[in-house]
Parts: structure tokens; C-alpha cells; sequence
């Protein structure tokens, strides 16, 4: 089932006060920022760094950081980061919580490095 408006619009509000927070300066965005995309269909949150690439710096690139899908039959977040084979995967010790909050908060921690490195 997908999020309701009302769901997609506040799973927004929260992640874009994260992202606000957590990006780069504004005279380094050019070369580092990162954002956020809504996924109404799967209930998910994706958070991504951009930056250039590396041949041509108006080809802008989007690495995966972490992803936190909502599990509406149990009620809980499920976060997960990407890992070298490229696949998404529970992040552990934290896989699941309660809130979206939560999660963004284990991500912006990254007591791990998994997702800031």
C-alpha cells in the first residue's frame, strides 16, 4: 500500500528538516550536497549525496547514503544502507524503529560509518 498524501507530505516535511541540517555549506553544494526523494509506492525514503562527476562537472552524480522503508502492518521504520555489492541491506543494530526520527536520527549518528563513511 502506498503512503497517503497526508503520510508523503509529513514523511517530507521531516526528512527535508534532516536534510536541511546535515548538508554542506552553501559555497561547497557544487561539490557536495545531498537530498532526499519520497518513494510514495514502496512507503520509502531515500537519502543521497550529488556530486560531480568526476570527467564532467555538469553531470551531476547520486550515491545512495540510506534508505528507510515504512512497514505499515507492523508499524515500524526499516532502515537500511547500501553496502559494496551495491545491494541494500538491514542496518544493524538499529534495522527498526519506531518513528521516521528515529531512523534519521541512527543516520545522521552513524555510530557505524555506513552511511557517511
Amino acid at each position: 500500500m502506498a503512503f497517503s498524501e497526508r503520510e508523503e507530505s509529513k514523511a517530507d516535511e521531516i526528512t527535508a528538516e534532516f536534510i536541511e541540517r546535515r548538508r554542506p555549506p552553501a559555497d561547497v553544494r557544487d561539490q557536495l550536497d545531498i537530498a532526499h526523494r519520497i518513494d510514495s509506492k514502496n512507503q520509502s525514503v531515500h537519502v543521497y549525496e550529488i556530486r560531480p562527476h568526476w570527467k564532467d562537472d555538469d553531470d551531476k552524480l547520486e550515491t545512495p547514503v540510506a534508505k528507510v522503508t515504512y512497514v505499515r502492518s507492523r508499524e515500524k521504520w526499516k532502515l537500511y544502507w547500501i553496502r559494496a555489492d551495491g545491494e541494500w541491506h538491514p542496518y544493524d543494530p538499529d534495522a527498526e524503529v519506531d518513528e521516521l526520527e528515529e531512523a534519521l536520527d541512527v543516520i545522521d549518528e552513524d555510530e557505524l560509518c555506513c552511511f557517511w563513511g
